[in-house]
């Protein structure tokens, strides 16, 4: 065994970005959409649904993504109690993205920007299964139809090509939810907006997090929530419904891999001799053979990095043995991912 100490010029750091589909389908538009009747009959089915890609009971079955509705003043849920007013499961996950998002239990969420924003006091929300985004929904990837009574769609994607340079809410990087799609509202009027309505929602590429806004989406297909009070509104049942209808959601993930290249270098003179019984006597530590002391031959098969401790950090290992010599130099590349 040899050792060799690393130069900083023998270390490259490199960062790829690795685009890839979200689904557990396989492909990028996933067509099919069902929920689990005991967990929507549950308790759990007030605060969020969770969709599944095939039947929910079926051996394959995962969970993609949830969704939920959320309002300030409560509405659209029972309440806890009758004696405390506004305060119902709606209410409390409006809170909860209110602070997740917004960082801020005083601010508000507002769709749209410049002339065209509405402050919205509920919304939809669309929550992607972690193990899916993986670390970000991928901009540009994103394409939902929405569908409506009778023959009205709606189709949305995110803005991040009409804007590319991103925008951030709170310390969250967050796009605009336009009609549209593949990141951008072509050639339709009003940028893929609603007049008087901001846009369609919010996408938080980050979070793997969509908000919709009722608001923009009722004035373009008949799709709103209830917001009856103390009463439960079905308004999960409702974006899920126009979810499945529309039978189309694509989206991709975004994840950067970060890749530590470190350069071996093996000159003519380092790394000729073994350690290795065959090679020396265990005895006396002489070579065996005579003829390897002037003219020997090993190959190498592995390489270990060692940290100032001496300690094993890592251990690379070559596809197939490379002879070393006196008249041979070797250069190996290892690539460590993290």
């Amino acid at each position: 065994m040899s050792f060799k100490r690393l130069d900083p010029e023998d270390f490259l750091v490199s960062s790829d970005s690795i685009t890839s589909i979200m689904w557990s389908t396989g492909v990028p538009t996933l067509t099919t959409f069902t929920t689990s009747s005991i967990q929507v009959g549950s308790s759990a089915g007030t605060y969020y649904y969770s969709v599944y890609q095939t039947g929910s009971t079926l051996s394959n079955a995962e969970v993609q993504f949830d969704i939920a509705y959320a309002d300030s003043l409560g509405s659209g849920s029972a309440l806890y109690n009758n004696a405390v007013p506004e305060n119902s499961p709606t209410k409390t996950i409006y809170g909860q993205y209110r602070s997740l998002i917004l960082e801020d239990e005083n601010s508000n969420f507002i769709f749209g920007k410049g002339n065209n924003v509405l402050t919205g006091s509920n919304f939809w929300v669309i929550n992607l299964e972690r193990a899916r985004y993986k670390q970000s929904i991928f901009p540009g990837s994103l394409n939902l139809k929405l569908s409506g009574s009778g023959i009205q769609s709606l189709f949305l994607t995110d803005d991040s090509l009409d804007n590319p340079v991103s925008q951030f809410l709170g310390s969250t990087r967050v796009y605009q939810l336009i009609s549209g799609s593949n990141g951008t509202a072509g050639t339709l009027s009003g940028s893929g907006y609603v007049a008087g309505s901001g846009s369609y929602g919010l996408v938080f590429p980050d979070l793997g997090t969509i908000l919709i806004n009722p608001a923009a989406v009722s004035k373009s297909i008949n799709l709103s929530p209830s917001r009856s009070n103390n009463s439960d509104g079905l308004n999960n049942t409702k974006l899920f419904n126009a979810i499945s209808g529309g039978a189309s959601f694509t989206l991709n993930s975004q994840e950067t891999l970060t890749s530590d290249y470190v350069f071996v270098r093996a000159r003519n003179s380092e790394f000729n001799y073994s350690e290795n019984p065959s090679f020396i006597a265990g005895s006396t530590g002489e070579v065996i053979y005579d003829n390897f002391i002037n003219a020997p031959q090993v190959y190498l098969t592995t390489i270990g990095m060692y940290n100032d401790s001496n300690e094993l950090i890592a251990v690379a290992k070559m596809s197939r043995p490379l002879l070393k010599d006196f008249t041979k130099e070797a250069l190996v590349r290892v690539k460590l991912d993290f």
